[in-house]
């Protein structure tokens, strides 16, 4: 059931949105069903969830339809598709069908690939067709300049006569700053609008929006845009040593390897030194320290400023970090001495683990030729994560303010251990991108990213919409606290008492309402026939060969008389008359018939 932001499509008059027919046409499927079936409800908005697992309760599968709600999210078909294959794999049903209820616009340019083994089946064409649409992505602000990036579909043949009368406006409530006029016939384009002298200073809080004018199109919620006051992208510093952090393939370091493997969406800035000016350091949300000598005392002033406001470190320990000079230290950050053994356990002690989770394997074994062994300070209590064999700590965990600081006693220098090799290095660099962007070091994420809020006692989340009161985000029940967020728009989040706001935006390629092809054969209407679901053929061939074993008890049971009474008889006997024929439970007898037409009992 595709419950992402094109489904808002409006059908014919009176018939609601492409969403509401789809699920519509789920509850008549359910209504086909007998008892014995099994249904799952997986939802195909970015990511892809499962709403319900494989069930024979169809009441449960009826409720969890009704209670499907129209999304801003991308569109992940195939993930979607993948996951109900994998649903269905372990059920003993021989007929498994997985049956997509959706407008196919994300983007594909093939037709959906089937789970082996299931049929696929892609019914309600009514609901695929190219529409005209265009959506403010997002609206970015530096100093008095916002910039807007607008996203056109192509839309059925003939249309885009409209263009010339399209124009962006940025408004405050109800009045327009500045506005001007846009001629996007299809794809991309970045507009810069510049806002009225002083206004910026005089208006520093007040919520500006971005907005489509005169644009009749197909979906009216990505006609507008909060504007943001910082980068979409979240600005990731690295500070490493060059000649300490090379890998045996070559390249840049690891780290920086990794998080452009890992594709997140940020944007890494390498540098040579840790920043000790506030400028600096203000356009960074995550700064990565590796392995270097202590901090001056300016560095040491401005980085404590910096993650007090929200900002996120890592530093990770080795060699370099011991030898730091007289007057250098990682304090307040760190408040510990930092030494340097070579002698090293084989690896982490996994029963103890409270970070990586699935991605622990093979942290058993990191080849370590060394650590950094930490001399806390006594009224110190940082947060260890995980521990080395031997009960030492590998990662720790220090919350200062709004922000958090990261310690590894472990380098990614390949040289001194295997860390760079496995992947809890790469689920490392990713929960830290998380909490940046969490704590403040990106204001925009795309609709249906999680923000995780772990690590917090008190936290509220409220949707500020455009126009209307704020709305409260229920957070999900669950060991992992993290805000599910399904809707485009502007939210803020209360963290401990710290106020912050996020903003959700639309995918490019929700706009875009072009079908992806349908392969004839996945939209045959027999598909939506109803036969037998289950495989029996194994029980009833248990009950007939009991039925064998019970007749064979019978002959062997029954009385010598009885059972000689035929074969004893001699003379006129054996030509046939009444007394010659055998007893009647011992006649042969034809085999009962077995149809799935047939319900009427047979006896012999």
């Amino acid at each position: 059931l595709d419950d992402s932001m094109s489904m808002r499509v409006a059908g014919a008059e009176g018939q609601g949105t492409r969403l509401d027919r789809a699920r519509e046409a789920a509850l008549e499927l359910v209504a086909g069903l007998q008892e014995g079936d099994a249904v799952a409800v997986v939802l195909a908005g970015t990511p892809p969830r499962v709403a319900l697992a494989a069930t024979t309760n169809l009441e449960a599968a009826r409720a969890a339809i009704e209670e499907t709600t129209q999304s801003d999210r991308g569109t992940d078909l195939e993930g979607a598709v993948d996951l109900a294959g994998e649903l269905l794999g372990d059920l003993q049903h021989v007929d498994k069908r997985v049956v997509v209820l959706s407008d196919l616009a994300d983007g594909g340019d093939g037709p959906l690939p089937a789970p082996e083994g299931i049929r696929l089946w892609v019914p309600l064409e009514e609901l695929r067709g190219a529409r005209r649409d265009c959506g403010v992505i997002f609206a970015e602000r530096t100093a008095d300049r916002v910039l807007v990036r607008v996203a056109c579909g192509p839309g059925p043949e003939g249309a885009g006569e409209e263009q010339d009368k399209r124009r962006i406006a940025i408004r405050a409530g109800e009045q327009t700053l500045v506005e001007a006029p846009f001629r996007l016939a299809v794809g991309v384009d970045d507009l810069t609008l510049r806002l009225p002298d002083g206004w910026v200073s005089d208006h520093e809080t007040t919520a500006l929006y971005a907005v489509l004018v005169q644009d009749q199109d197909a979906i009216a919620v990505d006609d507008a845009a909060p504007v943001v006051a910082i980068g979409g992208q979240l600005q990731v510093g690295v500070v490493s040593d060059t000649a300490t952090s090379v890998v045996a393939t070559g390249g840049p370091p690891a780290v920086e390897q990794a998080f452009r493997a890992l594709a997140l969406g940020v944007q890494l800035r390498p540098l040579s030194a840790v920043p000790d000016r506030e400028g600096e350091l203000s356009a960074l949300g995550l700064l990565i320290v590796d392995d270097v000598p202590g901090l001056t005392p300016s560095q040491r002033r401005e980085l404590a400023d910096w993650v007090t406001a929200g900002g996120v470190v890592l530093f990770t320990l080795g060699p370099g970090a011991a030898a730091a000079p007289l007057g250098s230290s990682f304090e307040p950050m760190l408040p510990a001495l930092v030494r340097w053994s070579t002698q090293a356990p084989k690896g982490l002690d996994l029963a103890k683990d409270q970070f990586f989770g699935e991605a622990a394997g093979g942290m058993d074994d990191l080849a370590a030729r060394g650590r950094a062994e930490l001399d806390m300070e006594q009224d110190a209590s940082p947060k260890r994560l995980a521990a080395w064999a031997d009960g030492a700590s590998f990662l720790l965990e220090n919350r200062m303010g709004r922000g958090v600081v990261y310690v590894s006693t472990l380098p990614f220098d390949t040289e001194l251990s295997d860390l760079a090799l496995r992947p809890g290095f790469l689920h490392l660099l990713r929960r830290l991108v998380d909490t940046a962007r969490t704590l403040g070091g990106v204001a925009r994420t795309p609709v249906g990213a999680a923000w995780s809020v772990e690590g917090y006692d008190e936290v509220s989340v409220q949707y500020l919409p455009q126009k209307g009161a704020p709305e409260p985000v229920r957070l999900p029940d669950g060991p992992q606290r993290r805000v599910e967020v399904g809707r485009a728009g502007l939210y803020e989040l209360v963290l401990d008492g710290n106020r912050t706001t996020r903003v959700a935006s639309v995918a490019e390629e929700e706009v875009d309402l072009t079908p992806r092809p349908v392969v004839a054969a996945a939209g045959e209407e027999a598909l939506g026939g109803v036969t037998a679901s289950v495989d029996v053929s194994a029980h009833v061939a248990v009950f007939l060969l009991l039925l064998l074993f019970v007749e064979l008890g019978l002959r062997a049971f029954a009385p010598r008389g009885a059972r000689d009474t035929g074969p004893a008889s001699s003379g006129p006997a054996s030509t046939g008359s009444p007394s010659s024929a055998p007893p009647s439970s011992l006649r042969p007898s034809a085999p009962p018939a077995v149809g799935s037409g047939d319900r009427s009992a047979a006896s012999r």
